[in-house]
This record gives structure tokens, sequence and C-alpha cells, in this order.
């Protein structure tokens, strides 16, 4: 099967998404497909400091996939003073599909992202007759839709009209079905995943440093409680819990959270290791003892999978795209999201509780290996592909609203 896969302009920059991205490929050629990868990325300054950015590099791209990158004009002119000029990318990413499937044409098309990917790729379906899919995951549906009727509109119509919609969670999938009034059974849940192989415990389960290490690593954010996690961070030294806190990664957030540590006076307890390449993270996981994510809204998070995949607890937030997978617990801790008590009282019962540390750490890698690991899920998304329809209708472009908060800040969408 040939497929092309378009993606979001984080792959191959630092984030989940760009992990689900290249796994998946790399599982999709390892089953005999034919994968060609149409890559959005951000060349500008602006771009690059939030996310990475930048091409795909030849070393980071899955071997036997070939890679076609298109930098988001667009999305760039930001930088200019304008408003960022989504209706430019679309229309570039769709002229892209349809002129590669000219030269060599492809079985399907796959959407990371319902917008603007999503409405690209139903765009190029329509043109060619082809049947296409589209992954919804993380802000497309946590905020697209919510901030002009524009948006509103278009996300509606890649909802009704996809020939399959993917989701991570259960949850997930609630709350884009109550936001948008859809019916839930437009969704097949496909949940994240992670590569077993690569992430792995390095020592033994349970084992605390001295103090112990807390770690964050993931996309720097106040949306994913980053800020959360300092003032925790603070009141476990205030009652007398000593930790370190490493922060691995970047985004939208690194000079709030470095101010927050100067506030707080934690310059001694927290280290920034900033950006971190996929394939050396499961280092960064090696040098922590727990794993917080202390996040507000989840399709369905990798970093959490690749830290139970890696051996460590969980401390984490009741939120959607998280419940799914952590089991208060069982095989993790949740507490309420905005909470810094809440927070530092569970990371202080695993410091405290030896027994339950290993417990929901091994309960967790076993979860991993059974339900979340690529090989299974990828399994899942190609069952998909054989049973796709190629009837998408006409989709129109409403008129660009430039009071939309993302056509100022593109990076939040």
């Amino acid at each position: 099967m040939r497929i092309c896969f378009v993606s979001r302009r984080y792959w191959p920059a630092v984030s989940g998404m760009s992990a689900y991205a290249e796994n998946l490929l790399r599982h999709l050629v390892r089953a005999g497909h034919d994968v060609t990868l149409v890559s959005q990325y951000r060349g500008d300054a602006a771009g690059r400091a939030v996310y990475g950015g930048g091409p795909p590099p030849p070393d980071r791209v899955p071997a036997g996939v070939a890679v076609h990158a298109l930098e988001a004009h667009g999305e760039q002119a930001v930088g200019r003073g304008e408003p960022a000029d989504f209706e430019a990318d679309v229309a570039a990413m769709t002229d892209t599909v349809l002129r590669l499937h000219a030269r060599r044409p492809f079985d399907v098309l796959h959407a990371q992202y319902a917008y603007p990917n999503g409405l690209a790729v139903l765009r190029a379906a329509r043109a060619a007759g082809l049947p296409a899919v589209v992954s919804v995951q993380g802000g497309d549906g946590h905020w697209v839709g919510t901030c002009c009727d524009t948006h509103r509109r278009l996300v509606r119509a890649v909802f009704a009209h996809a020939p399959a919609l993917l989701i991570g969670s259960e949850s997930f999938a609630a709350e884009v079905c109550d936001r948008h009034g859809l019916d839930p059974a437009r969704f097949t849940v496909v949940p994240g995943a992670t590569d077993t192989e690569r992430f792995t415990p390095s020592r033994a389960i349970g084992e605390l440093s001295e103090p112990p290490v807390l770690l964050y690593h993931g996309r720097v954010d106040a949306r994913k409680g980053v800020l959360d996690l300092l003032d925790a961070v603070a009141k476990l030294r205030a009652d007398s819990t000593p930790v370190r806190l490493l922060i691995s990664g970047i985004g939208p957030d690194v000079d709030a959270t470095t101010a927050r540590i100067t506030e707080l006076d934690l310059a001694g307890d927290v280290e920034l290791l900033g950006a971190v390449p996929y394939e050396t993270a499961h280092r960064v996981y090696a040098r922590g003892d727990v794993f917080v994510s202390p996040t507000y809204a989840e399709g369905f998070s990798n970093t959490i999978l690749e830290a139970m995949a890696s051996g460590l607890p969980v401390v984490s937030t009741d939120v959607v795209g998280v419940r799914d997978c952590v089991r208060p617990d069982d095989n993790g801790l949740l507490v309420p999201a905005g909470d810094p008590a809440a927070l530092a009282a569970a990371v202080r019962r695993l410091i405290d509780d030896a027994d339950l540390r290993s417990r929901l750490a091994i309960r967790a890698r076993r979860d991993v290996e059974r339900y979340w690991s690529w090989p299974v899920i990828a399994d899942r998304i190609t069952a998909v592909y054989d049973g796709l329809s190629a009837t998408v209708p006409e989709i129109a472009d409403p008129a660009p609203d430039p009071a939309c908060r993302f056509r100022a800040a593109p990076h939040l969408l």
C-alpha cells in the first residue's frame, strides 16, 4: 500500500506528536508499506524557538520514508506583523499531495491533526478520488473551533466528512463530541503508543536517588502544568522534602518557567535540559526517579507511556487523555489539575513508600507492553486503512476571521 502521511509543523521538533509520527511511519515501513511524509515546518526564528522546527534532518527520517518538507510560510506571516495565513498553508499542502500523487499514485492519505492538515488532505482526497483518514490529536481537538467561527466551521466539516477519524482516547473523543455536537460513533479510538525496545528500565524499578529526582519531559508550556510543578517543588522544599527537578524540552513558556524558578528561589533545585532529540530521550528518563506530568489536557500522552515503559512511577492529573491510561493507585497516581499542593502530596507519597513506587511502575510497564506498544497500534491503524471509502464531499472556505487568536499566535493552535 502507498501511504501519504501529512504531518503538522511539530515533526521532527520536540513533542509527543513528533515521536508518534516517527514511530508510526517506521512501523508502516516495517509492515511492507511504501510511505511518503509531507511535513510542514516552521523555518523562522520564532517558530524554531517554540518547537525546534526546521526541515526534517536526514538522520531523523525513518529508513524507507520519502520526505517532502513544506515551510509554513503562511503561519510565518506573524513575524512580519501580519495575521497567520493558514489558508495559504492548506493550499500548499493540498497542491503538494496532488502533485506527488500525479507522479506516483497513492492508495491512502493520512492527516495528523484535523486542522489545517486534515482539511488539506480531504481536499486532496476529493480531487484525486482517494480514501483518507484524519487523526485528531492534541490542540486541534481541545482548542480549534473555540477560537472563531471560521475555524469552528472548518474543523466541524473535517469531522463530518473524513472517511475515518482516529482519536487517542475515549475521554478525548467525548470532549470533542460534546464541543462540536458529534456522534461518538464517528471516531475510532486508537490510543497512543511507545517504543518498548527504546524505552526500558535502566536500573532496579523503584530505586531512588539522593535526593530523589523528579522528571518533566515534554513541551514547556503552562498548559502542560510546568509552572504548577515548580510551585509543587517549592512546597516540598518548604516541608523538608528535598528533591531535584529535571525539566526536559522547549516550548512557548520557557521564559515564564525561568522567571518562576527565580521567583521561587529554585535555581539550585531545578535543571533545564533544553531540547532533547527523540533518539536520546531514553537517557533522560534514565536520570529520573519519578515522572511528573501535571498537564491540563491531552489527546493521549506519549510521554507518560515512555515513562511507564522506562520503569518510572507516574504522577499526573485526572484530565482528558490521561485518565484513559493512568489508573489511580493501580499503575500511577492522579491529582486534580492546577493543584500544586495535591501534586506535592502525591510526589511525597511516592518518595515515602518504596512498595508503592515499585508496584505502580511494574504494573505500568506491563500495561504498555500489552496495550500501547507500536506493533500493536500500527496493526490497528492499517486495519482502518483497509476499510476506508473514497467518498469526500467538497469543503468550502469561509471568509478568514482576522480576530482569531490563533492568527496572532499560531504556535498555540
